[in-house]
């Protein structure tokens, strides 16, 4: 098992990696698309929270889930679970292309279709396709996408008592034995998810172009408070990337902020950010500084390593011109 000290845990065993199962899902798909994470031990659990769990009880070294969907939002579930629940430090995020497809048991005809069973958040991003092919079919929830196909391939009683097809990834359908009746049913084509790997601890290094996660709780509910929260940032030209409110579940009313901007705590600049946030309000949790998603990512680190390299070299040489005694 990988040192507490270390992130992104790597040893002469195999990194142990936990995700939502079964086998088929998004999550699956996008961590099997990081090269590093691929060679690992990929653990399958049954929910979201029991992956965090797995990772607060050392049963694997990272866990791999979605945050945030570009039609549905925030995984409520995730962001308030790591917000509230649990110690655990954002490694990577990853955004992934989502494409939904309607699948069935072969011999299964669209028109026979009388329930669609699905996480509900991929049955939410198909409501179009549903209300307009299939008006007054039942929807069915399921623990995630690949589980309704599993279910469905598996002849689960509970999915085969009437014709009923699943939403879920392409690769579910090879995984098992299913048809596609209909390709990417998804209301919207730039559908995305973004997904982060958690671990109980560490920070990774800086990188150039990295975000940064925090929460903030409020000492009271007053006005000014998100505008004084926010005048740190805009002080110091810290872009924020996301701004989202939660309740904390203390009472009614009492809400803290979450907060995604560029930047990293080993910079200086975010580090006096978060120094005066943690003196001004009744909290600072800090979710993570990790590298962010994008494809423009590696270019920009490219070009900010580059940059300091020069800036390291042009001090150098200044410091050759001190005259000493």
């Amino acid at each position: 098992m990988a040192s507490d000290a270390s992130p992104e845990p790597t040893t002469a065993t195999t990194l142990r990696i936990g995700y939502l199962g079964p086998e088929g899902t998004f999550t699956e798909e996008a961590l099997l698309s990081e090269p590093d994470y691929a060679a690992a031990d990929i653990v399958a659990f049954g929910s979201l929270v029991d992956v965090l769990e797995a990772v607060k009880g050392g049963q694997v070294d990272l866990g791999f889930v979605p945050l945030e969907n570009a039609i549905e939002g925030t995984v409520r579930d995730i962001l308030d679970s790591l917000v509230l629940d649990f110690e655990l430090r954002i490694q990577r995020e990853l955004v992934l292309d989502v494409h939904l497809h309607l699948m069935a048991a072969p011999n299964t005809a669209l028109a026979d279709i009388e329930r669609v069973a699905s996480i509900p958040v991929a049955t939410a991003q198909c409501r179009r396709f549903l209300t307009e092919v299939l008006p007054g079919v039942e929807t069915m929830a399921t623990n995630s996408t690949a589980d309704a196909a599993r279910l469905l391939g598996q002849g689960d009683p509970t999915l085969t008592d009437r014709p009923t097809a699943a939403i879920a990834p392409r690769l579910a359908a090879e995984l098992y034995g299913l048809n596609i009746l209909a390709e990417r049913v998804e209301d919207h084509p730039d559908n995305q998810t973004r997904f982060i790997a958690v671990a109980r601890t560490g920070i990774p290094a800086p990188t150039g172009h990295d975000r940064t996660s925090i929460a903030c709780f409020q000492r009271a509910d007053q006005p000014g408070s998100l505008y004084a929260i926010l005048g740190h940032f805009a002080a110091r030209n810290i872009n924020l990337t996301k701004l989202e409110s939660r309740p904390t579940k203390r009472a009614l009313g009492d809400y803290c902020f979450i907060i995604d901007f560029e930047g990293h705590v080993g910079d200086a600049v975010v580090a006096d950010c978060l120094r005066d946030l943690q003196a001004d309000v009744a909290g600072v949790k800090f979710l993570g500084s990790y590298p962010a998603a994008g494809e423009a990512g590696e270019a920009i680190r490219a070009e900010a390593h580059e940059s300091h390299r020069r800036a390291a070299e042009w001090m150098d040489d200044l410091h050759q011109e001190i005259v000493t005694d």
